[in-house]
């Protein structure tokens, strides 16, 4: 065990998310389920995974820390959440009651809600608000058992207020042991107070501040809202070049309300299209023969009370399906990647394997991640620990399960007893 500084066990049960399809269906026997192990940590890596009983032997000859497990424990690669906005100022809880009331969300935006109250919000928080807030919420993914975690901007829509936002990010970033992905979603709508068009607007972000993002190296992913209340493929398009000649990779809020924007992530070959809830059998067919992964988020389906990514449609074609919370203050409040992912599993009759490939080594694939989202020699050892005898309790609870430990880079970032 040369290199080996941890011994973390017995588990009851190991999950590690190997050996799975990135694409298609996956079946429960297809699930490698690794029983009575241990795990073997070398720095902030994996070492390797085998029967505790086998590792110990080859612990007590070597000064290696020894972490040992009391009770049933179960253990799962860390979350990854591909697709948050908790870098925001303020609450829309008053636009949660009005769509309770019978209001629609357009109804809610022309009487001075929706996005452009959070950016209102946004720009009147100071740097250091965002970043309190920010820690805040990505602390409260972390012990849900999250350990990366996508956050986009979209919420400061000027060269001044997205530069705020994405720095907030990073600052929280550096504060915190879970890993924040910064996106810059600087194309979430026209501004409201912006002198001229979207094509002008997108033109002036692209040329003024995507350079800036680079020289601070502040983001690699650049993202947009295409919807009719939003930007159109046709607008975006220059757009999409620019990022592309400057090498970032892209993402795409697409076929939320309406279709077209899957259309536009395959044309500019995005990592994702996330939402999809209004995507029809072509839009499916489509991204299932590309390599876009698919995105659901089932956590606007349930703030907005509308239908759920068709993610079974989605699998039974060949796709890549990844699920993440959406997290954010107007359509998706709550927050909760096992809840919402077992909930979708629900409603869409998903397998287990194919949840948690979801939130696991296909949400990592929609970062462009190699690292993690699974448990294997030379992983990042990320680990989330759940107190009960078998995996499959895990979802059947509904996320009322929350994990008993969590490591970030093989050390011991939260445990339910000390926290």
């Amino acid at each position: 065990m040369t290199g080996v500084t941890k011994l973390i066990g017995p588990f009851r049960q190991v999950v590690p998310m190997t050996g799975l399809p990135l694409k298609g269906g996956i079946s429960d026997t297809e699930l490698t389920v690794v029983p009575d192990a241990g795990i073997s940590i070398e720095g902030d890596r994996i070492h390797s995974i085998g029967k505790f009983s086998r590792l110990l032997k080859g612990f007590e000859e070597a000064k290696i820390e020894l972490v040992h497990l009391e009770g049933d424990q179960v253990c799962l690669p860390g979350l990854v959440d591909a697709h948050t906005h908790i870098c925001f100022g303020g609450s829309r809880a008053r636009d949660y009651a009005l769509r309770n009331s019978g209001k629609t969300y357009l109804e809610i935006a022309k009487a001075g809600g929706g996005i452009w109250d959070t950016v209102t919000q946004t720009r009147k928080a100071t740097k250091e608000k965002l970043v309190k807030n920010t820690v805040q919420l990505a602390k409260r993914h972390l012990q849900n058992g999250t350990t990366t975690l996508e956050v986009k901007s979209g919420y400061g829509l000027s060269i001044d207020e997205e530069l705020k936002m994405l720095r907030a990010i990073k600052e929280a970033n550096e504060i915190l042991a879970i890993d924040l992905i910064p996106t810059c979603l600087a194309a979430h709508m026209l501004p409201k107070d912006y002198e001229g068009d979207a094509e002008d607007y997108l033109a002036e972000i692209a040329n003024i501040l995507f350079p800036k993002l680079k020289e601070k190296r502040l983001t690699h992913r650049i993202d947009a809202f295409i919807e009719e209340n939003a930007f159109s493929a046709e607008q975006i398009g220059p757009y999409f070049k620019k990022a592309r000649e400057m090498g970032f990779d892209i993402t795409i809020h697409a076929d939320q309300f309406s279709t077209g924007g899957s259309e536009v992530a395959l044309q500019f070959n995005a990592l994702s299209a996330d939402h999809l809830e209004a995507s029809t059998q072509k839009e499916i067919e489509l991204l299932a023969k590309s390599n876009v992964i698919a995105t659901a988020l089932p956590g606007a389906s349930l703030g907005l009370g509308c239908n759920f990514a068709p993610a079974r449609k989605i699998l039974d074609a060949g796709g890549a399906l990844a699920i993440a919370s959406d997290h954010n203050p107007g359509s998706a409040p709550m927050g909760n990647l096992l809840t919402q992912a077992a909930i979708l599993g629900t409603f869409e009759k998903l397998s287990n394997a194919e949840v948690l490939a979801g939130i696991t080594i296909r949400g990592a694939a929609a970062l462009n991640l190699s690292d993690r989202g699974r448990l294997a020699e030379g992983c990042l050892a990320d680990l989330a620990i759940f107190h009960t005898s078998d995996y499959s309790e895990i979802l059947y609870n509904q996320g009322s399960i929350k994990p008993s430990m969590v490591w970030k880079n093989g050390k011991l970032i939260f445990d339910m007893q000390k926290d």
